[in-house]
């Protein structure tokens, strides 16, 4: 009976897919993550010949979203749109997380690759990075408040990179995703926002409301040549880079992997996924499988020393 059950578990890997699959995306639309979710779903679509689907399952810094993954069927149809923050920052502030990023999800593409942005909004005094520097050493009694997508987001440890970098202490504020961090900037309830710059782009190229102060990014953005990098700025060997990949639950049969890995690395080397995300600041992954592991691994190291070194924890 269990070489019949294993007979027949082959037939169906090899037979993948023969239905529609689901990409879940663990934080709100409108985001940086639902964008490229949404960009490698229809890339995945095209090369396999059947309907992918976006599902958004925000919640807890992205871990909600994940552990469903982490927790379904291993055969393929389900994948996850893991990020800098689900697979190498949060298992450092949340103290009990509901799957191992590590042990509990198969890598299969890296997706993206894009820079943050330092944003203040359209009327705020401050010109360029030094300005921020010089305002937040000298408040005294209130510290400066920059906001995130969310705790343990790469925004969020984007901006304690920034104080552990600079020498300077923020106050940071939390939201549920740029959808209600960017609105709070503009009306005056924070004083920066850190994000994705592929998130933030059409609000800082239009100019009205906000303006672009710096990237996070070695090297300045193709789509915003006009904003310094951090370390054009002052803030020498400063270099964070956002980043979002795919995953599906451990124990997916390895044919399934395989052939996801395959259609992935079809679909990212695309004109058409190119040029899309050439006008979101992002360019297409190049790791897949292991090499996508062993990047993970270098980038939990990193993370989790600025982690215990900053001291934060999930609220």
């Amino acid at each position: 009976m269990l070489s019949l059950i294993a007979g027949m578990s082959q037939v169906q890997a090899q037979n993948f897919p023969t239905r529609s699959l689901t990409v879940v995306v663990p934080y709100p639309a409108a985001g940086a993550a639902d964008i490229f979710g949404r960009s490698i779903a229809m890339a995945l679509e095209e090369n396999l010949k059947q309907s992918v689907v976006v599902e958004n399952k925000p919640g807890a810094g992205g871990n909600l979203g994940m552990t469903y993954v982490a927790r379904s069927k291993p055969d393929g149809y389900t994948i996850g749109l893991g990020t800098i923050g689900t697979q190498s920052i949060n298992q450092f502030i949340y103290p009990s997380m509901q799957f191992d990023p590590e042990k509990d999800l198969t890598p299969i593409a890296l997706v993206a690759m894009t820079p943050n942005v330092l944003v203040v909004s359209a009327n705020s005094p401050w010109k360029n990075l030094g300005d921020v520097i010089k305002a937040a050493r000298e408040a005294k009694d209130k510290k400066l408040s920059y906001g995130t997508p969310g705790i343990g987001s790469s925004p969020h440890l984007t901006g304690a990179y920034f104080e552990a970098m600079s020498g300077v202490e923020l106050l940071h504020v939390p939201f549920k995703g740029v959808s209600a961090s960017m609105p709070a900037l503009i009306g005056g309830q924070i004083d920066l926002l850190f994000d994705n710059l592929s998130g933030s782009i059409n609000q800082i190229n239009d100019g009205s409301r906000v303006r672009g102060i710096a990237v996070t990014s070695a090297e300045r953005s193709s789509l915003a040549p006009n904003l310094p990098t951090f370390a054009e700025s002052g803030v020498s060997g400063f270099d964070v880079t956002a980043w979002f990949a795919i995953y599906v639950p451990k124990g997916t049969p390895q044919p399934v992997v395989d052939t996801l890995i395959e259609a992935a690395r079809k679909g990212l080397k695309t004109d058409k996924v190119a040029e899309a995300y050439k006008k979101l600041a992002a360019v297409p992954g190049n790791k897949f499988g292991p090499d996508l592991a062993a990047f993970e691994k270098s980038e939990r190291a990193k993370w989790g020393k600025l982690v215990k070194d900053r001291g934060i924890q999930a609220q």
